[in-house]
């Protein structure tokens, strides 16, 4: 994915959807983390981009102390929420990746998850230097559903097209070596890569509400162009794709890498 200036996405505009409908990266995701330890009780971990709190929930309830930043207060206020049910608590902030305004050195560990492609990454890898320790790390996350030939997402995709020329975050493959040269030139060193496949299971309730609350729709086109969307996207489901629940694929991906020297 790469950032396209034509779109406009306000993720605060669906925090409602986005709260509900985006549970974020499946419990493997934390476990091959911890493998690498991170998210161990204690860590300082910031949470860039964190929306409604799903990457950064995840490691406070493994311990961690987590700060999540995010510039829709929405998404924020949503996320508190959310954190209030599950009995745990993060710290949020609002502010963008490339400027938190938060103090140099104070974090273990950055991570920033399904958000990378929105920011610049060169000014944002610059202010992830600043606010590491010396031996802190950063890691970039995706969780993105994979367009197959014939698939509910590549119908998906089609529909979200029609209705937003404008989008262009399609047909993605869920890997993204980019971050990694980004990241080398930045200084980052011991880089490690992981990436795997998750059938994500979804009613279609839930795969309307995913996609309502994705950049292509709710993010960026007015209410009554979603409630169109959303009816044909629902009629698509019943036609096509009438058993539930549905199982979409999705690939996990990660960058770690360790701080620059000095």
């Amino acid at each position: 994915m790469v950032r396209n200036p034509a779109l406009v996405a306000d993720f605060g505009k669906t925090s409602d959807d986005y709260a509900k409908y985006r549970p974020g990266f499946p419990e493997s995701f934390f476990e091959r983390l911890a493998a690498h330890a991170i998210g161990r009780p204690g860590q300082r971990i910031l949470d860039l981009g964190t929306g409604t709190g799903t990457l950064a929930r995840g490691l406070a309830r493994r311990g961690a102390s987590v700060t999540g930043l995010d510039p829709a207060p929405n998404q924020i206020a949503a996320a508190a929420a959310l954190d209030a049910a599950a009995g745990v608590t993060v710290n949020y902030v609002v502010g963008r990746a490339e400027a938190t305004g938060l103090a140099a050195g104070e974090f273990d560990v950055v991570v920033a998850g399904q958000c990378w492609h929105w920011f610049d990454s060169a000014t944002a890898l610059a202010e992830v230097t600043r606010l590491l320790k010396p031996d802190g790390r950063l890691v970039i996350g995706h969780f993105d559903w994979i367009p197959l030939p014939g698939n509910v997402v590549e119908a998906t995709e089609q529909l979200i097209r029609a209705h937003n020329p404008a989008w262009r975050l399609f047909g993605g493959s869920g890997i993204y070596p980019q971050w990694a040269v980004d990241a080398g030139r930045a200084g980052y060193r011991e880089m490690e890569i992981f990436a795997y496949d998750h059938a994500q299971p979804s009613t279609h309730e839930g795969w309307r509400g995913r996609i309502r609350a994705s950049a292509g729709v709710g993010a960026s086109l007015a209410p009554a162009a979603v409630t169109r969307f959303d009816a044909e996207l629902a009629t698509l489901l019943r036609a096509r794709f009438p058993t539930e629940p549905l199982q979409v694929p999705h690939r996990v991906f990660a960058l770690i890498a360790m701080r620059p020297r000095g």
